[in-house]
């Protein structure tokens, strides 16, 4: 109403002075009027566009680390860089959900067989390079997929968007680039970490359990995961985590079944040890503990676990290091390192309180162990 108002109330004694006055204030409002929505586009479009081009740089940095460090390992061997390439492109399709009965098993199939897929074919194209410098590249192709996808579907959306002049679409776009960009960029720093064989945030679990390991004897509990035994005041302890110091998860919940239903069948409690993404406002490096399974991915390891404890009876606690998802994927931090003294005393006061003495515990540390021993 105030525009309205306004015109009117103008007086002069120069009828120039008041037509572009009247021109001054009429002219924008009917520019926004009929043209608003598309100055908004041709807005939003310049910013995803050049938020766009900085992935597709980030996607071609990544590109870049992997196919230098397959260089290194494999000089002059062009199919093999050309079939890691390939491999950036590889899909998964997740089982069908309309019968929910018996989904997670066949979506444990599913990502079986993807797993054993990828480090065949890496395995076949280094043979002479070591488990480590393997499994190396076998994360370093999935950070450059990740990108890869990312960059695909955002360029999807913007050109759906651009063609069909969606705002809305656009304006959505728009508002999560940033956070996105902010990913891609731990990614493609992540793949420096990895190149160099660095421990990630991530693996905070493995080394807190790892150190407890240290001067025990260890052996295999199944693909890729590594058992020891020890004792706290008067309670036996069953030590868990993936073998290091390749860049792996391993198959925890696969071991814990082995260690409670096979090995050992008296286990009274479980803790998991694991990093858990902080909200805005928490430090970096506190320690919180609760109760339930403490693992990420796809909730396949989680329900297993999970189903494993509620047939058995058995009580499961965790304990968590607080980071982000850019320190979880990134060299691990001065303050998550540090937290380990703190996760210790965490574990033996949760250990004190939850179980008799004479009873057996299972530790299990959460994470990727790469640059992590045990």
């Amino acid at each position: 109403m105030l525009v309205f108002q306004l015109a009117p109330s103008i007086n002069s004694s120069n009828p120039l002075v008041t037509i572009l006055t009247q021109v001054l204030v009429w002219v924008p409002w009917i520019i926004l009027i009929f043209w608003g929505q598309r100055i908004q586009v041709s807005i939003s479009l310049g910013q995803v566009s050049r938020s766009l081009a900085r992935l597709k740089m980030l996607r071609d940095k990544s590109k870049q680390v992997l196919m230098g460090y397959v260089a290194a390992k494999a000089p002059g061997d062009a199919a093999t860089a050309a079939r890691l390439e390939e491999f950036l492109e590889y899909f998964t399709i997740p089982p069908v959900g309309l019968d929910p009965v018996g989904v997670v098993k066949r979506f444990d199939h599913i990502l079986t067989t993807q797993d054993k897929r990828i480090r065949r074919e890496v395995g076949e194209a280094f043979q002479k390079s070591d488990r480590i410098e393997r499994s190396i590249i076998e994360n370093m192709v999935g950070v450059a997929a990740a990108l890869n996808q990312i960059f695909k579907v955002i360029r999807h959306y913007y050109i759906l968007g651009k063609k069909g002049n969606n705002i809305y679409l656009l304006a959505q776009l728009q508002m999560i680039m940033p956070m996105l960009i902010k990913q891609a960029d731990a990614l493609v720093n992540a793949m420096t970490t990895l190149e160099l064989g660095q421990p990630l945030g991530d693996g905070i679990g493995p080394i807190a359990v790892g150190l407890l390991m240290k001067d025990k004897e260890k052996k295999e509990m199944g693909e890729e995961t590594v058992m020891a035994e020890s004792e706290y005041k008067g309670r036996k302890l069953v030590l868990v985590k993936a073998l290091g110091p390749e860049g792996s998860v391993g198959e925890i919940d696969d071991a814990l079944e082995k260690v409670v239903k096979k090995t050992y069948k008296d286990v009274s409690s479980i803790i998991m040890i694991d990093a858990a993404l902080k909200l805005e406002g928490e430090k970096t490096g506190d320690v919180s503990e609760g109760v339930g399974a403490a693992i990420g991915g796809y909730g396949i390891e989680k329900f297993k676990i999970e189903q494993l404890a509620y047939d058995k009876k058995i009580p499961i606690y965790a304990i968590v290091v607080r980071e982000s998802i850019i320190e979880a994927i990134g060299a691990m931090r001065k303050e998550i390192a540090e937290s380990i003294k703190q996760v210790h005393e965490t574990l033996f006061r949760v250990i004190e309180e939850s179980s008799p003495e004479g009873a057996r515990v299972v530790v299990v540390g959460v994470g990727n162990t790469l640059g992590v021993g045990q």
